[in-house]
């Protein structure tokens, strides 16, 4: 781990490879688990003010959902969260022609509906930030269901780090990312 401002950043973010490939996997962290995507508190607003340019790209059961339950809900761990549908899928999933799932919110980005492309925590994924009082912790998130994007990063070249190095540079900062690459540099990654 190493220190970067206010961050602690685990170095598996530049030693792991990572590329998701949707072909394999079907977007299944968007299906998978018992939680919905992490919100963080400033998102909760947006969720609410989108929702209504968003929910033409949603199932009727997201729907459905959202409208039952809200465009945001408090997890077990007491985090705000996406709802869910059947306790499983998120509320803002699609499904593609061929059973890939897609964001609804970032289906509605894509065409210029809403300016805000998705939750942070999805966008940067497989990186999870854990925001403490005095820092904030930058993790590598290994999942069985991601094991394809591994084997296409590794394929590919790709580290963790430079696969979402667009959302880690709207999380943290142009500065902040450069800083992360010299870092790399300087520990031959």
């Amino acid at each position: 781990m190493f220190q970067l401002g206010k961050t602690i950043v685990s170095e598996e973010i530049l030693e792991n490879d990572f590329v998701c490939n949707l072909s394999a996997c079907k977007g299944a962290c968007c299906v998978d688990g018992e939680a919905g995507a992490p919100v963080e508190d400033e998102e909760t607003k947006i969720l609410e003010e989108i929702f209504p340019k968003v929910k033409p790209f949603l199932r009727k059961e997201g729907i459905e959902a959202i409208e039952r339950d809200g465009t945001f809900v408090k997890g077990e761990d007491g985090e705000w969260e996406t709802p869910l549908v059947n306790g499983s899928e998120c509320a803002y999933v699609t499904f593609s022609d061929n059973g890939t799932a897609l964001c609804g919110i970032e289906q509605a980005y894509n065409a210029g509906e809403v300016s805000w492309k998705k939750p942070i925590s999805c966008y940067l994924y497989p990186v999870r930030i854990k925001q403490y009082q005095e820092f904030a912790a930058v993790n590598y998130h290994k999942w069985h269901i991601c094991d394809d994007a591994c084997s296409l990063g590794k394929e590919l070249q790709v580290p963790v780090y430079k696969f979402v190095k667009d959302a880690l540079i709207e999380k943290f900062g142009e500065a902040w990312y450069s800083e992360l690459e010299e870092v790399a540099k300087d520990l031959g990654h």
